[in-house]
């Protein structure tokens, strides 16, 4: 039987070889790899050169691989001070794969929250914990991306045209994504979206991973280069935007893939709706600001050489790459998250929103 993209889980568990087993992102869309990793250091690696990326795939990457290291460290430490040193420094150096992506740190805490509350019982129902909250974290990705996809489909109708960028979709989560759960829900329901997908330089993750997983999925896709977003707003052809997120900012600002400013801009411009999908793992309250995020900077050779089979770029010029940008949160016409849709004040808006999740309303 042949498989397509859709057919396999982006972030699981194989706990009888102890493993995280992922789909190595950048082999895509050339060929489709399981990778099984049993050490840290190749799950940091696996995270840092994104062989599994997307804010809530990375989250339960996380999960999952600082739970695989537990099993590790409790071979060795059967006393709980010792056992949570080794677990600390685990979760310190995972931490320092992607800073800006909340959900790693995020999930990483949440790992830790589990070895404290259960610090009076054995290492080993510790370790057994550990495995119910990876699993748990998972599962939630799921349903939090359906949820998403829920509210997002109030927001268009059968026909539009949705443009997104980069990739917030199944391969950025464990099912659903975010940015394109609209989409995939959507589609369940009969409806027909022409969906427009940037090419997001330089890892082109839009042409590798987007438009691929969408024309796998049947959807009716057409890629674009990134400066293209402004001539298809023109011509009439977007409704809407939905893009992803990897952290937002207590006042609404959000932290993307580099472009997605650039896209929030021209969508005001043309008056298009920008909505950003987030799970509220993914709204960083302690964060007051935009400017208060650190961006992570990646290789030059991202730029100057990755893609081409010749050098493209002069020899020692000098290359800026950050991997995200900041957008206003007075480009955002809402965010999307599993408890309902933010809109300005944002300030205000997200607080009801953790309201509502800690009133366990996720109803519309």
């Amino acid at each position: 039987m042949t498989m397509n993209i859709m057919d396999y889980d982006t972030v699981a568990l194989d706990d009888e070889k102890s493993a995280l087993v992922i789909i190595d992102q950048t082999k895509l869309p050339y060929s489709t790899e399981l990778l099984e990793l049993t050490d840290l250091k190749d799950i940091w690696d696996a995270i840092y050169m994104l062989k599994v990326r997307g804010a809530p795939a990375i989250g339960v990457a996380a999960g999952i691989g600082i739970y695989l290291e537990a099993k590790k460290i409790a071979r060795d430490e059967k006393e709980f001070s010792a056992f949570l040193g080794k677990f600390r420094q685990a979760k310190d150096y995972l931490d320092s794969s992607r800073p800006t992506a909340v959900n790693l740190s995020w999930a990483l805490n949440r790992m830790e929250q589990v070895v404290l509350s259960h610090r009076n019982q054995s290492i080993g129902k510790i370790v057994d914990a550990l495995r119910r909250e990876a699993q748990e974290i998972r599962n939630e990705d799921i349903w939090v991306c359906r949820a998403i996809g829920e509210y997002g489909l109030t927001l268009i109708k059968d026909g539009d045209g949705l443009l997104t960028h980069c990739n917030a979709g199944k391969l950025a989560a464990v099912k659903y994504g975010t940015a394109t759960a609209p989409m995939y829900l959507g589609k369940e329901k009969g409806y027909h979206f022409k969906i427009y997908a940037d090419e997001t330089r330089p890892l082109l993750q839009g042409a590798r991973l987007t438009a691929f997983e969408l024309q796998e999925s049947g959807f009716d896709v057409t890629l674009i280069c990134d400066n293209m977003a402004g001539m298809v707003m023109r011509n009439g052809w977007i409704n809407a935007v939905f893009v992803g997120c990897d952290r937002v900012a207590a006042n609404g600002d959000v932290a993307n893939k580099i472009g997605t400013s650039m896209v929030a801009a021209l969508a005001k411009r043309y008056d298009i709706p920008f909505y950003v999908c987030a799970p509220t793992a993914t709204i960083d309250m302690a964060t007051p600001t935009g400017n208060d995020i650190r961006i992570e900077e990646r290789k030059p050779e991202e730029i100057t050489e990755m893609w081409y089979t010749r050098r493209m770029a002069p020899e020692g010029v000098r290359v800026f790459n950050p991997a995200f940008d900041i957008t206003d949160n007075e480009l955002i016409s809402g965010i999307i998250t599993e408890y309902g849709i933010a809109r300005a004040p944002y300030s205000e808006s997200l607080k009801g929103i953790f309201q509502r999740k800690v009133s366990g309303i996720n109803h519309q």
